[in-house]
């Protein structure tokens, strides 16, 4: 104590000074319109600036929660979405009971792992049989499709990515219904781009042309985009051409997917598997 008092009985022309000092700034903007406007905007400008860098900061922190919240809106409304789409036509809105109401389900998965660059790659997500996740489930991204799963845990699993030789998709062009082929990774060693395979010669395709799943397998629902063409001309035979395309999933920033579930997959599968038998 004695130290301060010391301390203060040194310096006090210093401190005299700044008291003064504050006070007849205090009375200078008391008394003038003038500087008491430009000290009020100063001092929002500042007050301002600083809420604006915690605001920046509180929303760094929160993006993984935010995240998970965008991706649980996106799985309903796309969720909606199914339920109401090819509904283009009277006698499909009549019955409301139609194969397509309501057949699919989408579950929000975070991705916990991911490689894009080895020969077969695979990714991670953090929802297993415990969320209801099954075997052969398709994935997909609001952008577009991801793979399929290929191992289940009761916490997590495992997805064979569409960035693998072993992953075949049922897909078709925009504008030609009768065009189907089946996309593959091939060989390709860029996790953008990918090939369209067992397209008829006669079909006339163009770059830009959109490419969109075909709904033919219980995997993925009909009209995901997976890509548009960037090259037409690779032919691969006398009756078929081969199709490069560019893929609308950017496998490089994968953070939520969603698992598809098709309550018709089991019903469908076990009617095919009666043709076998009956042959």
């Amino acid at each position: 104590m004695k130290n301060l008092w010391l301390f203060l009985v040194r310096y006090n022309a210093f401190f005299w000074f700044i008291l003064f000092f504050v006070l007849s700034i205090f009375l200078v903007v008391r008394n003038n319109n003038f500087q008491r406007t430009s000290f009020v905007n100063s001092s929002n400008i500042v007050t301002g600036s600083f809420y604006k860098n915690v605001n920046s900061w509180k929303s760094y922190l929160a993006l993984s929660s935010t995240n998970e919240e965008l991706a649980l809106e996106n799985a309903k409304l796309r969720q909606q979405l199914e339920n109401y789409i090819g509904r283009d036509t009277l006698e499909r809105v009549s019955f409301a009971d139609s194969i397509d109401t309501g057949r699919y389900e989408f579950i929000v998965a975070a991705v916990v792992n991911n490689s894009i660059h080895q020969k077969s790659n695979f990714l991670t997500l953090d929802k297993g049989s415990n969320d209801g996740v099954e075997l052969g489930m398709g994935v997909i991204t609001s952008n577009g499709v991801v793979g399929s799963v290929l191992n289940v845990s009761p916490h997590f699993s495992t997805v064979k990515s569409l960035l693998h030789p072993d992953t075949k998709i049922s897909v078709t062009l925009d504008s030609t219904a009768d065009a189907f082929g089946s996309l593959v990774w091939g060989n390709n060693t860029d996790s953008r781009y990918a090939m369209i395979r067992d397209i008829p010669n006669h079909i006339k395709v163009y770059t830009g042309q959109a490419v969109f799943t075909s709904g033919y397998s219980t995997l993925y629902p009909k009209g995901i985009k997976v890509g548009h063409i960037v090259e037409s001309g690779i032919t691969s035979g006398e009756s078929f051409k081969d199709i490069r395309i560019l893929l609308t999933t950017n496998f490089s920033n994968l953070s939520h997917v969603y698992i598809v579930k098709d309550k018709l997959a089991i019903e469908k599968i076990e009617l095919e598997a009666t043709n076998k038998d009956n042959g």
